[in-house]
């Protein structure tokens, strides 16, 4: 099943695959505390605006996935204050769905800090922490949802937020573990772990 690109955000964990038959050649480097899609040297220049973008940003102890350049004004949003389900949702609102041949949807989602499980788990210091969300904007839908359990939304075929069996434990093995499933046409993974101290990134390049 071709899915085209996902995101999985988990109560601690999360990954993001670029999946593509149109652009197979690129890769997922590290910059400036991002993790950024770029054409790897063999790529066919291109002035496509989709094929470049920030996959993950942190916001302070928040993490956003996504699979554009919406990626970069839900940090924005974030990092001014703005509860996680409002910067997602106002951020996928705003640019809308991908406007190429598929009417492709746009996905993200925000890996929160405070609790590892389930929603509004009271830390150590009796803060309560942030809440997870997943999210995607389609031509006919805006959807944003809760996260307590590890949650899955893609391009194609499983364009809703669903349930997800997805058991990796540290951001290696979310990236190792996104690049390997049984979804066609893998080009590259993230994977993030969150932990009460900071957040942990990851890259698969298939090499």
């Amino acid at each position: 099943m071709y899915v085209g690109r996902f995101v999985i955000i988990g109560p601690s964990v999360a990954a993001y695959r670029v999946s593509s038959r149109s652009f197979p050649n690129r890769k997922i480097i590290e910059r400036d505390g991002a993790l950024t899609v770029v054409p790897t040297e063999e790529a066919a220049e291109t002035d496509n605006p989709y094929v470049s973008y920030n996959c993950v940003r942190t916001a302070d102890d928040q993490v956003v996935v996504g699979n554009g350049s919406h990626v970069d004004p839900i940090t924005e949003k974030l990092e001014l204050g703005y509860p996680a389900r409002d910067a997602l949702a106002e951020s996928l609102l705003a640019l809308d769905y991908e406007k190429d041949d598929y009417d492709t949807p746009r996905i993200a989602g925000v890996l929160a800090s405070g609790a590892s499980e389930g929603s509004s788990e009271r830390s150590s210091d009796g803060v309560v922490g942030e809440e997870s969300y997943i999210g995607t904007v389609r031509k006919d839908a805006l959807l944003v949802e809760q996260v307590d359990e590890p949650t899955l939304v893609a391009t194609y075929e499983k364009d809703s937020p669903e349930s997800f069996a997805f058991d990796a434990d540290d951001a290696p093995a979310a990236a190792a573990a996104a690049l390997d499933l049984d979804f066609e046409h893998a080009v590259c993974a993230a994977g993030v772990e969150r932990t009460d101290e900071d957040v942990r990134l990851a890259i698969e390049n298939g090499e």
